[in-house]
Parts: C-alpha cells; sequence; structure tokens
C-alpha cells in the first residue's frame, strides 16, 4: 500500500457506504441483501477454507495432502484474459466443500455463532494479507478513518443505518441484556474497526522481528488496541448510543506506540520503518551514494 492508496481509503470507502445506504433507502432491502449475500457467500467460501488450511491440512496423512487437480487456463471474452492454469490440493477441496456447507448453514438460520465464525475469518484472512509497508503510510490510514469513523457516525445516519440493514458477517455480535421487550438485542463491532488496526498492529510486530526483538512495540500496539476497544464499549453503555470504535483504538494505538518509542528514545526509528523492498532505481542511487563515500 502507498500513502496515495492511504489517502484514497477513506474516500473510496465512503462511496461505497453512502451507495449502500442509497440502496438500502431505495430499493427493497430484501432484493439488495440478497445480491450482497450471493457475492460475500462466494468470498466467505474462500477466507474460510484459507483461515482453516494453515490449522488442519497437517491432519492430512502424507498420501493425500500432496494430491492435487489442475484446471486448463481459461478465459472470458471482452471480460477476462487468459488465466494461468489452477492446481488445487485435495485437503484444499476438502475445507472448500466444509466451508460452503457452513455458509450455507449460515444463510439459512443467520445464527450469531456462523457470523462471528465467518467475520473472524474475514479478519484472520485481511490483516494476514493487507501490508502497510510502512509506519507513515500506517498513521496517515488510521488518521484518514478517524476521520471517517467520526464524520459517517456523529454527523448522519448512514453508518448506523447500513450496519443495522445489512444482513451479512460484516461485523461480529455481542449479546447484550434482555430488553422489556423479551428481546436480546445485539452490539455491533465492524471488521474494520478489527482489521485497519490490525494490520498496524501487525506492521510493529514485524518491526520487532526484524530488529531481533530488541523492543516490544508489538505489545504497546496490542495495547493500545485493548485500551481503545474497551474504552468504546464502556462508553457506549453509559451513553447508550452507538460510538465510532475507531475514535477510541486510534489514538490509544498510535498513543502507546509512540510514547513507547519517546521512552527509548526511538521515535525517528519507528516513524520511518519501512518493510517495502527497495525499487532499482533506488538501489542504483544507494550503490552510486556508497561508491561517492568510499571515493
Amino acid at each position: 500500500m502507498t500513502k496515495k492508496d492511504a489517502m484514497r481509503f477513506p474516500l473510496v470507502g465512503s462511496a461505497v457506504l453512502f451507495s449502500l445506504f442509497l440502496a438500502f433507502k431505495f430499493l427493497p432491502k430484501a432484493w439488495v441483501n440478497a445480491l450482497l449475500t450471493a457475492y460475500i457467500g462466494g468470498i466467505a467460501v474462500v477466507v474460510l477454507a484459507g483461515a482453516l488450511a494453515p490449522y488442519f491440512t497437517d491432519f492430512f496423512p502424507d498420501s493425500i495432502r500432496h494430491k492435487s487437480i489442475t484446471f486448463p487456463a481459461f478465459k472470458i471474452p471482452r471480460v477476462m484474459e487468459s488465466t494461468e492454469p489452477t492446481t488445487i490440493t485435495l485437503p484444499q477441496i476438502v475445507f472448500g466443500i466444509i466451508s460452503a456447507a457452513f455458509c450455507v448453514w449460515y444463510y439459512i438460520n443467520k445464527s450469531p455463532f456462523a457470523n462471528n465464525t465467518l467475520g473472524l475469518a474475514f479478519s484472520l484472512e485481511g490483516i494476514e494479507h493487507l501490508s502497510l509497508g510502512s509506519t507513515t503510510v500506517g498513521i496517515i490510514l488510521l488518521c484518514g478513518l478517524f476521520l471517517y469513523d467520526i464524520f459517517w457516525v456523529f454527523c448522519t445516519p448512514v453508518m448506523v443505518s447500513v450496519a443495522t440493514n445489512f444482513d451479512a458477517p460484516i461485523k461480529l455480535l455481542f449479546p447484550r441484556v434482555v430488553d422489556e421487550l423479551g428481546k436480546r438485542p445485539y452490539a455491533m463491532l465492524g471488521l474494520g474497526d478489527i482489521v485497519i488496526p490490525g494490520i498496524f498492529v501487525a506492521l510493529m510486530l514485524r518491526m520487532d522481528v526484524s530488529t531481533g526483538f530488541r523492543s516490544n512495540y508489538f505489545q504497546s500496539a496490542f495495547g493500545g488496541y485493548v485500551l481503545g476497544l474497551g474504552s468504546t464499549i464502556v462508553i457506549m453503555n453509559v451513553f447508550n448510543a452507538a460510538q465510532p470504535a475507531l475514535l477510541y483504538i486510534v489514538p490509544a494505538v498510535l498513543g502507546c506506540v509512540f510514547l513507547h518509542a519517546a521512552v527509548r528514545g526511538e521515535v525517528k526509528k519507528v516513524l520511518t520503518f519501512d518493510e517495502t523492498p527497495a525499487k532499482d532505481g533506488d538501489e542504483e542511487k544507494k550503490d552510486l551514494g556508497d561508491k561517492k563515500k568510499d571515493s
């Protein structure tokens, strides 16, 4: 992810969110959810299978684990260019079947347990496959979504409306006390409030790994996330109103990380951390600079 990508992210997110709001407002809710269910359901099967694979592949015997099926390359005229041949292992097929059955079960009974299972799978795969690249990009992204969350929750009814109408595993559900009518309401935590801070926390972990764990910025970042999320829950219950979680999570995560860095005298080091591979042009410039120093 580049700095420009991070700057555009809140704008693209706002466009998608407002589009969903308009769809739910002017179109039949059942139609919108049916269309989104078909789209997200297909993704959910792949995501859940991917989340299961690292934990359960080793349970298959070696004679089965390495068996695979190769599908030939194909293309759709005017839509998709020719693809590379695709190889799928037997464990992946098994996980795919299990995931498909689980998703069907979820879409039939809408169980909160199934919803949260799929939500956690989306979160794990999102954190695993998304990379900020540098601390600077992470700060830009977090600050942009900090403002995004405040605007759409406090200044408009859009965020709450979409979250309550969107019947898909894009949020975690937590049961609350039974109300006066005997119904059990649910508190919601959007997956964005997990994945976006999560990829920054993961970045801090990789920075610790790169330094041989001479520092523990992962612990500071993770502790800040727990502090921010806990603050969200407390304030939500005190005021009995929806709260933008990133309003509390972003300052807590960044505050804990840079307070830790200030104590160690490593603010510049943390701020300039970059794990993206250098481009060829940058490497050539670096080599020329080294040669000039040697001469």
